[in-house]
């Protein structure tokens, strides 16, 4: 006897005792099927189709990375918020990881110029949802979906600022284009004296090491100019220095 189950043929012992559609009908059944990997699997699934859907029509965007630690007052909030009205004033959206401090600041600099703010949040244990300056938002579950969206959707970084989160942001696109898995894009490092040290590291030991390329420190520029990094971001600066030479 063979038995068919979907694309699957099953004969002898291997033939199931009831049908897929009687097990799905199945009354009082067990619900550890929703924390297995397969169902999980569809639910990345569904965050890719989703982000793919909200963002495919949002037209050129930088995106800004920072802190959610940065206070209102603190001079880096001003200068990612002057960024952000920078950015939109030149007709790109401004997208961010949607939370408070340095991403809330370049929303709400996009937004004052009636701009597209895009927020792109994060499921945490004590996430605060997507700030208030956000008009088009979406929380993802899955820390690498959400990293997908903001490489796909930028044609511009601009890093400000930030812990863990923006490091693992910013050598995320590094490893990228580094490895030719993106398109190279302006990457720009704002704050000199809070990244040069990391690169001083970079350059003296990972480089001296042979660990990358001489060329590899050179895929961002660093800047102390809200309106200069906006300009890097932007292609424009890497564009008049071709007409120069």
């Amino acid at each position: 006897m063979t038995y068919m189950s979907g694309p699957v043929m099953l004969r002898g012992r291997m033939i199931p005792e009831e049908s897929a559609t009687a097990n799905l009908l199945r009354d009082n059944q067990p619900t550890d099927w929703l924390h297995m990997d397969p169902w999980r699997v569809l639910r990345i699934q569904a965050e890719f189709v989703d982000g793919f859907g909200a963002l495919a029509e949002l037209g050129p965007a930088i995106s800004v990375f920072g802190s959610a630690r940065t206070p209102q007052d603190d001079p880096a909030y001003q200068a990612a918020r002057a960024m952000g009205r920078g950015i939109a004033k030149a007709g790109y959206a401004v997208i961010t990881g949607g939370g408070p401090g340095i991403m809330e600041a370049a929303n709400r600099g996009a937004s004052e110029m009636n701009g597209k703010s895009v927020g792109l949040g994060i499921e945490l244990p004590r996430e605060q949802g997507l700030n208030e300056w956000v008009n088009l938002g979406m929380s993802f579950r899955y820390f690498f979906v959400r990293k997908t969206m903001f490489m796909k959707y930028s044609s511009g970084v601009i890093v400000c600022p930030g812990g863990f989160g923006t490091l693992d942001e910013m050598f995320e696109l590094l490893t990228l284009v580094q490895t030719h898995k993106v398109k190279s894009i302006p990457i720009v490092l704002f704050d000199t004296a809070y990244w040069r040290g990391l690169f001083d590291w970079v350059t003296t030991t990972v480089e001296a090491r042979r660990m990358i390329s001489p060329l590899d420190p050179h895929l961002v520029r660093f800047t102390d100019d809200p309106d200069e990094a906006v300009r890097i971001a932007l292609g424009a600066e890497r564009a008049d220095e071709t007409v120069s030479e």
